[in-house]
């Protein structure tokens, strides 16, 4: 499995993982809605769960995802300051170019 960290990302969560309560923690990424076509994917902090498999990106961050998730390879973890500030999680493998979720 394979996810990709924008630098912007990268900088906004890690000051998120270093906070004390969230020692132990994990980056979790998984998918909320699945749409046949395209996916709605979810974010958070939390203990991995026993399926899913830790993979390590080239940011210095973890994240746990479910291996058996299709939809979670090659995700793309991007952060944008310009009009809604927050994370946008998209999969370029799948042709999935993004759109902002609310």
């Amino acid at each position: 499995m394979k996810v990709k960290i924008t630098r912007n990302a990268a900088k906004v969560l890690k000051k998120e993982i270093d906070k004390p309560e969230n020692e132990g923690l994990k980056l979790r990424v998984f998918v909320t809605h699945s749409h046949g076509d395209h996916v709605h994917y979810g974010l958070d902090l939390g203990e991995p769960q026993a399926n899913e498999e830790i993979v390590t990106t080239d940011k210095e961050i973890d994240v746990a995802v479910d291996p058996n998730e299709s939809w979670l390879d090659g995700v793309k973890i991007d952060y944008l300051y310009t009009g809604e500030e927050g994370f946008v999680i998209t999969n370029p493998s799948k042709g999935d170019h993004g759109h902002h979720h609310h």
